[in-house]
């Protein structure tokens, strides 16, 4: 009998199994509103943090976080997101734009993609579908941060000695796969690098514990949130300890009550003129 041969290497996760969230704090939830949900066509979360004081938006598996509070951060480099249709989400950002106009709002295509900017300086470049982010239709394939000149190795060799990933560096850049279709990656650029204004990052991770260890024994834990979860900011070249880039890491592990936590999608194309039933929610790959 023939067997099939397989790369079953093709198919291994590594410790960091899910990026979930990108934390940035804004300070007006309506234009949050404009930008996030009736723009880019996401959905707030029904269930959590449904008050004034924060905002969670929901894109497939992943989201943003939003606190209302202190001054407005912005990500020192992108986020990519996967939509549906760009055509559609182009005719959603225009039917903003006027009441966005007084802010730092934008949208333009460029190079396959569309790059929306928020009402606070935060960007996003936003792709249709294709095999580079596996059968994604909606979600947040990776986070680009910008960070100096000669550091990508020792990002990569941080993430892969402390969380056991095969990151790796090409093109100038650490790859970090953080999960299924997902990776961090870090390009060393030229330009000045803004201080670091408090925004974060959270990552699901297989083996809680191995991780701490490494961070511990550097002195490099923030926070000991609760049994499920732990922060940390400063990534270091485990050869020499010399810091490389700042951004908080909220890890949490496989045992936290809001792992595979199911996020709500709507159909953004949905309207009450057009309305067919049954199309409410949003149909596809996450």
């Amino acid at each position: 009998m023939d067997q099939a041969t397989y790369n079953r290497a093709a198919e291994d996760i590594d410790n960091i199994v899910g990026l979930e969230h990108v934390n940035v704090t804004i300070d007006d939830q309506r234009l949050a509103t404009l930008f996030y949900v009736a723009g880019m066509g996401f959905t707030r979360d029904p269930y959590l943090s449904v008050s004034d004081d924060n905002m969670w938006i929901n894109f497939g598996r992943q989201q943003f976080h939003l606190p209302a509070r202190g001054k407005p951060q912005v990500l020192r480099g992108h986020v990519g997101v996967v939509v549906p249709d760009l055509e559609a989400l182009k005719k959603r950002l225009a039917a903003v734009r006027e009441k966005l106009a007084e802010t730092r709002f934008s949208f333009k295509e460029s190079n396959g993609h569309v790059l929306a900017t928020s009402p606070w300086g935060n960007e996003i470049r936003a792709y249709a579908p294709q095999p580079r982010f596996g059968d994604m239709q909606l979600g947040m394939p990776y986070v680009e941060f910008n960070v100096p000149r000669g550091t990508a190795a020792g990002i990569a060799r941080f993430y892969k000695q402390g969380f056991d990933v095969k990151a790796k560096v090409e093109d100038n850049a650490a790859i970090v796969p953080v999960g299924r279709n997902q990776v961090l990656i870090f390009r060393e650029s030229d330009g000045p690098t803004p201080a670091y204004d408090g925004h974060h990052i959270a990552i699901y991770i297989a083996d809680f514990s191995g991780p701490h260890r490494f961070l511990n024994e550097r002195k490099l834990i923030t926070e000991e949130s609760n049994p499920y979860q732990y922060r940390f900011t400063d990534i270091v070249d485990p050869e020499g300890g010399k810091k490389l880039f700042e951004i908080e890491h909220e890890v949490r592990s496989l045992t936290h009550p809001m792992y595979g936590r199911p996020f709500i999608n709507r159909n953004p194309e949905q309207t009450q003129r057009g309305y067919v039933r049954g199309h409410d929610a949003f149909v596809g790959e996450s």
